[in-house]
């Protein structure tokens, strides 16, 4: 079992196989957080001695000891107002207005199987793989009762948490806050990792040591936002890729969010994450509950690397429910950055003629196909095929792109709506917007109410009209700006702190009908390209679009980021024209392949415009994905550099589950002159193994003849690993190479 209690001490033991997590009932019974770290057998209660700090006051039956406080006690959900100053989860009030909540034991549970989260999306198991605990706490003067949810996947090293609170009262509570988790490490020098970024350059990693005081990682935007991603880890100050301890915490959740790390008095560190709490109001009825979001927990002992391993698992065998989570996806084009808006039917085919005669599976057509939508100022919500531009509608497109070999995809944004469209026009209502205020605008549109019935029902039924009526294998769903004049015209004005929150439940239920409906659809997330890059669409979608910044030096950064939460298989990536059209930099066109190779992998551009050489070199790449996409998409990944303490390189490696092969993949972003060698020792691999070099593809402008001097070598598991590996020297604009090994014995 993954679970015991011990009764005597009131200790809770969760194992996972590397980890252990520990908590324990007081005498006061508020429940007190003992140790999560590197697995041990035992009691840990003598973790937590209790001290006076002074100026930190006493529940009323503990008033006579001074060293019991809240104020320092470490805990697994805190109350408000009673007595702990530091960061809380919970801020609650009934009808006389009066905050507060002190939360203490009541139950407890431990049950076979993982916990659902009602209404949103949260991770699953298969027979046996889980158990559950719940640990009900209570306020007896509010009646509040907070169900506290931990999943053991003691295989994966990872423990799930959520909370749902309950009014058990006699009258109407209203909270003002509910996070989801807290999280006390009561000891430590630790750092916290967090990855922020802008609009084409997500997901940039951020390291800086914890001090005195709180710091915040949080989204205003109505989505998880290109700005601040809803993960974050805390690594021990001499943790790396190889060695060290670190903690992972990734909420389930594709809203506003926020995340407070506070190094305390006492010298712990405290983690409350959740949900925005700004602009947030939920009124609980007797007997109504509300459900938190997940969070998703690792722990490591073995550093960075094995803590994105361990995520990176999970979400592809745990989290994402499509089909396509663990299917070969196919290679596709993309027309956007070849025709934007400027399109009709002869153009799209004759992008798919090319691309079917390279080898690509799948054409998907960008925006620009609906309504009056000839620029971004017109038609959104009126989801109805344009046949002045498409004549004969997407069945005529469809069966000249089948034709070719290839599948369909479709682009959509369901969630927007431009004032220049039927639907507005019809209901101005369903769109958030101030009453009395002109709007605030993003591209021109408005975002629609999702919290309402009606317009989840409508978009319903458009999807599943096309869907229905038409061969789509793929869509893109896209959301391209962020919330603000929130205000829902179906709720009353006691109640509008709950509409952003519906807004994501109605997203949610949106996406539970239409991939029950239509499994066999693949979807792609996108949000301005990385604007919601989370576990809540993950869920959903198998694949998020990365960036809209396709420039694959700056994809380096943002895919490094990335990494350290989510797998190779979610991020879209896609090889596009240069010069790029986000920087105006040009790459060479085998470098942008390597780079977005460790993607799901596609195109964006022209293939029309390529020399023949170009179409040799892309009909080259697409062989080449096809023949390590197992390995790329599947296999183990390994960060062989640190993109921001050097930008002279970028490597990377994915090792096969059982170590038989390895691909390592290196660019060089700006040769310089005389510089010394690059190193590299590789990771993962059988040590006693030996492998050989199967290829080694250089792409560069130098010496031609390195396949032949590479290719062919042997060498053991251990000399790669701890000797390590030395590049020759590449020349020209950004440089790549791609390193096969096999194993030989």
């Amino acid at each position: 079992m993954s679970i015991s209690f011990q009764e005597k001490e009131r200790i809770f033991t969760l194992q996972t196989h590397n980890t252990t997590y520990q908590m324990q009932i007081d005498p006061l019974g508020y429940l007190c957080h003992l140790y999560y770290g590197p697995r041990t057998a035992g009691s840990l209660g003598h973790l937590y001695r209790p001290a006076d700090f002074g100026f930190s006051p006493n529940p009323y039956a503990s008033r006579y000891a001074p060293q019991h406080s809240l104020d320092t006690m470490p805990q697994e959900y805190t109350g408000c107002n009673t007595g702990d100053f530091r960061v809380s989860c919970l801020a609650v009030s009934g009808e006389d207005g009066a905050c507060g909540a002190a939360l203490r034991y009541v139950s407890h549970a431990i049950l076979p199987g993982k916990y659902a989260v009602e209404g949103m999306p949260s991770a699953f198991a298969g027979d046996g793989e889980a158990e559950t605990l719940t640990v009900t706490l209570a306020d007896e003067v509010t009646g509040l009762e907070v169900e506290l949810y931990y999943g053991v996947f003691a295989e994966r090293d990872v423990i799930t948490r959520a909370a749902r609170l309950r009014n058990g009262g006699t009258a109407a509570l209203t909270l003002d806050k509910a996070a989801s988790l807290c999280l006390d490490f009561p000891f430590g020098d630790w750092d916290l990792i967090h990855f922020q970024g802008r609009h084409n350059m997500e997901r940039q990693l951020t390291r800086t040591a914890l001090t005195g005081g709180i710091q915040t990682v949080s989204s205003r935007r109505g989505a998880s936002s290109h700005q601040h991603n809803p993960f974050v880890i805390l690594a021990r100050r001499d943790a790396t890729e190889d060695y060290g301890d670190c903690c992972g915490l990734m909420l389930v959740y594709s809203g506003s969010h926020r995340t407070d790390v506070e190094r305390d008095q006492t010298g712990g560190t405290r983690v409350v994450m959740g949900i925005q709490d700004e602009l947030f109001r939920w009124t609980l009825a007797p007997g109504q509950s509300f459900q938190t979001p997940e969070v998703l927990l690792t722990f490591s002992h073995q550093g960075l690397g094995q803590l994105s391993r361990n995520y990176h698992r999970f979400l592809r065998e745990n989290l994402c429910r499509s089909p396509w989570a663990k299917r070969r996806r196919p290679v596709l084009i993309n027309n956007w950055e070849a025709t934007y808006f400027n399109f009709d039917t002869e153009k799209i085919v004759s992008i798919a003629r090319q691309a079917s005669a390279l080898g690509v599976e799948l054409l998907v057509l960008d925006d620009g196909w609906f309504g009056s939508r000839n620029d971004e100022n017109h038609g959104l919500g009126d989801w109805f095929v344009n046949e002045e531009k498409l004549p004969g509608g997407l069945d005529a497109l469809i069966s000249e792109v089948n034709g070719l070999g290839m599948q369909f995809g479709l682009w959509v944004e369901p969630e927007m709506v431009n004032e220049a469209s039927d639907l507005y026009r019809a209901h101005p209502d369903w769109a958030l917007t101030l009453p009395g205020r002109a709007p605030t605008m993003g591209r021109n549109q408005l975002v629609l109410d999702m919290g309402r019935a009606d317009v989840i029902e409508y978009l319903y039924q458009r999807l599943s009209d096309l869907l229905s009526a038409h061969n789509i294998a793929y869509i893109k769903w896209d959301m391209n700006r962020s919330l603000t004049d929130i205000y829902s015209r179906a709720l009353p004005p006691e109640r509008q702190g709950e509409a952003a929150h519906r807004y994501v439940l109605g997203v949610y239920a949106l996406l539970e009908r239409l991939t029950a409906r239509f499994p066999e659809v693949l979807l792609e997330g996108c949000a301005g390209g990385g604007g919601r890059f989370d576990a809540g669409m993950l869920a959903y979608c198998p694949q998020i679009w990365c960036s809209d910044d396709t420039d694959a030096v700056e994809r380096l950064a943002i895919q490094y980021g990335t990494s350290f939460g989510y797998p190779v298989s979610a991020m879209g990536a896609h090889v596009s024209a240069c010069p790029n059209h986000q920087t105006g930099r040009t790459v060479p066109l085998d470098t942008r392949a390597v780079v977005a190779m460790h993607g799901t992998f596609g195109y964006e551009l022209d293939l029309n415009l390529l020399t023949e050489a170009e179409k040799a070199a892309v009909r080259r790449q697409i062989q080449r994905f096809h023949r390590y996409y197992e390995l790329i998409q599947w296999g183990d990944y390994y960060r062989l550099s640190d993109f921001t303490q050097t930008s002279d390189y970028a490597a990377w490696q994915t090792v096969s589950p059982d170590r038989g092969e390895a691909l390592v993949s290196i660019v060089i972003p700006h040769v310089r002159a005389t510089t010394p060698l690059i190193h590299l020792c590789f990771r993962g691999l059988d040590e006693g193994g030996v492998y050989r070099v199967t290829e080694f593809a250089a792409f560069h402008s130098g010496d031609s003849g390195l396949a032949a001097q590479e290719e062919g070598k042997e060498y053991t598991g251990g000399a790669l690993m701890y000797g390590g590996f030395v590049l020759p020297r590449l020349y020209g604009d950004c440089p790549s190479v791609q390193i096969h090994l096999e194993k030989v014995q």
